[in-house]
């Protein structure tokens, strides 16, 4: 063939689950960006015109109709451009994952994906039905006739086709058929969701597709918090011959992200040599990002305004805090003032002219007191250490703060049910209930001021003690949102001494002096979380094993002893007493806040990790434990 060249380009869009008017509107911004920047062809994300997450209701029928409309909508808006765009198409009862392709406002067919994602938090196959290869057939819609399947399309003498997003994770991928064909160019529309490190996969996956196949790979991925739990980085990719043409900055708190390149296609292309991978990326600095963008999505997109958080001074409730602030900060710098601050859609005109005004410490701590208030619930159980620790950090980012006691709450309901038993409660007969009602006054006061501020309360559990349920039903797990609960406590500590160091977070500086401690019981007892359980870092080991790597408890504990973690005894009490509180507080994380996917796994049931609220307890498993 002569030398082609197409300007050719990809949009990361921040979409809603059947916000149809908001999703439809990002798509119209990025064609017109697209058309401006005089792009041939533009991919847009997988499913973007309904959403990716609606879940059972890609079963209805009428989603599939509505999203056929929009459809018809977008197809008049690509005026002398070829667009690719995703939505689901109902055929014979079935629901297909498909890509439209548009050119110069005429539908030119839909590729169907082929490979549905089952594993970890994708649950694909419940919805859709897996395309077979080489298939190409047509289909009647709304008085019209459509080809759908395996197609190869052509622009401009270059041949292109699709892999949606799971079809290019398999050894069977149809980049496989697509090269013998004379394919150039293959289109990567996704919902790749965020997890760490995965950005560094996607990046090989993209650019060794491109050297392999002899191509030009374009990949557009979703972006923001679409529907709660998942996390979209945003990512656009241009490759081609083995080489990165261009990426763009992930998890930005835009609508629209687009990146375009021009392409050059040949008959004989240069192919490179060696592979130029990005350094390993800085997880400390990922987490933060995508956390900050998934608050801001979930509090804009749920009509809160703002949030209420509990500020115990720990190492669970400071990162909370400091979430916030960073949301902010990222925010501004990502969207700037006017912009970041009429998307959350809780300040008149009135107010945004305001900020706008203000220099940029006082702006972010101004905004910070509107968006975030924190409540210190103190006990006689409780601290001077934590007391300063939330209320210097409190201070330190500008949120609001309130501090109050909850003893007299606490005497009431324990004078109740001494009086009912006709006996004093003791912590020597009733430990638990002693330490659990005082967490458990902490909710209504804190749900309170939610409720006042029309606003998220935040809960704090984070994955270890989801993991053995060290927490309090309607206590310290009270809340509309738990952002932490995917994320483990040992990650949790070094990355709030990383935010005072190189964020400059100086607030933290109380937290990262301090024991993590629930003060529940008397000060005399120094209790600390680590005595009640075992050392945060062979807890996450023992989880990481047991249900990441899917080892059998008695597996599990060799791999250990091997690795010398402690002594026999002592690590077989240790892993006899994780299984057996994972097993029995399985209904607790049935009940948690909705949670964010941050790591490679979570131990959400709604999300990850499954597992039956009545079970053996594995207790013959355990039985099988030498030491």
């Amino acid at each position: 063939m002569e030398e082609t060249r197409l300007m050719l380009a990809a949009a990361a869009l921040n979409q809603t689950p059947m916000d149809w008017d908001g999703n439809l509107q990002h798509i119209k911004d990025a064609i017109t960006e697209a058309a401006t920047n005089n792009v041939q062809l533009l991919l847009l994300p997988e499913l973007c015109i309904t959403g990716y997450g609606c879940e059972d209701m890609f079963l209805s029928p009428w989603l599939s109709e509505v999203a056929f409309e929009k459809l018809l909508q977008v197809k008049e808006w690509c005026d002398d451009i070829t667009v690719a765009v995703g939505l689901p198409v109902f055929l014979d009862k079935k629901v297909y994952n498909t890509a439209c392709v548009i050119k110069n406002k005429e539908i030119v067919g839909f590729t169907a994906k082929q490979f549905l994602a089952n594993d970890g938090v994708h649950y694909e196959p419940r919805w859709f039905t897996p395309w077979p290869a080489n298939v190409v057939q047509e289909f009647e819609m709304m008085g019209h006739t459509y080809r759908i399947g395996d197609i190869i399309y052509n622009e401009q003498g270059v041949k292109y086709a699709f892999e949606i997003c799971e079809d290019a994770w398999r050894p069977n991928r149809p980049a496989e058929r697509h090269m013998p064909k004379g394919v150039q160019l293959i289109l990567n529309p996704s919902a790749s969701h965020f997890a760490l490190s995965k950005t560094d996969v996607r990046h090989r996956l993209v650019v060794e597709a491109s050297k392999r196949y002899q191509c030009a790979y374009v990949y557009a991925n979703l972006l923001g918090n679409e529907a709660g739990r998942m996390i979209y980085d945003g990512e656009v990719l241009i490759a081609q011959n083995g080489k990165l043409i261009r990426r763009n900055e992930l998890l930005c708190f835009k609508d629209v992200d687009l990146e375009c390149a021009e392409v050059c296609f040949s008959a004989n292309p240069k192919i490179e040599d060696v592979i130029e991978y990005l350094p390993p990326i800085d997880e400390n600095k990922e987490v933060v990002a995508a956390l900050s963008l998934a608050l801001y999505d979930y509090m804009r997109k749920s009509r809160s305004r703002g949030f209420v958080l509990s500020l115990s001074g720990g190492a669970d409730s400071s990162l909370c805090a400091v979430a916030v602030a960073e949301m902010v900060r990222r925010g501004i710098e990502s969207l700037g003032t006017v912009l970041f601050v009429a998307k959350m859609q809780m300040f008149s005109m009135k107010d945004v002219a305001y900020f706008d005004t203000l220099p940029e410490e006082r702006l972010q701590k101004e905004l910070i007191g509107r968006l975030l208030t924190c409540a210190y619930q103190g006990t006689v159980n409780s601290s001077d250490n934590t007391y300063n620790s939330a209320r210097g950090l409190a201070e330190s980012i500008g949120a609001k703060f309130y501090s109050w006691t909850i003893d007299e709450e606490v005497r009431g309901y324990v004078s109740k049910i001494e009086d009912v038993l006709e006996r004093p409660l003791t912590w020597e007969q009733d430990d638990l209930t002693l330490q659990n009602i005082q967490a458990r006054v902490r909710a209504p006061g804190i749900w309170m001021l939610a409720n006042i501020n029309n606003a998220l309360l935040m809960a704090t559990s984070n994955r270890s003690e989801g993991s053995v349920g060290y927490t309090t039903m309607d206590g310290d797990t009270a809340g509309g949102i738990s952002p932490i609960a995917g994320i483990d406590k040992a990650f949790i500590r070094q990355l709030l001494v990383w935010m005072q160091v190189e964020l400059g977070y100086e607030g933290l500086q109380y937290v990262n002096k301090l024991q993590p401690s629930a003060e529940l019981r008397p000060s005399d007892e120094e209790q600390t979380d680590e005595k009640d359980l075992m050392p945060y870092e062979v807890l996450n080991q023992i989880e990481r094993l047991a249900f990441h790597d899917r080892y059998a408890p008695h597996e599990v504990y060799n791999i250990l002893l091997e690795q010398q973690v402690a002594a026999p005894d002592v690590l077989q009490a240790w892993v006899t007493k994780f299984y057996t509180l994972w097993s029995r507080n399985q209904w607790k994380r049935e009940r948690l806040a909705p949670s964010f996917h941050l790591d490679d796994y979570n131990i959400d049931s709604r999300s990850w990790l499954r597992f039956p609220i009545l079970s053996g307890g594995f207790h013959e498993e355990l039985a099988k434990i030498r030491p």
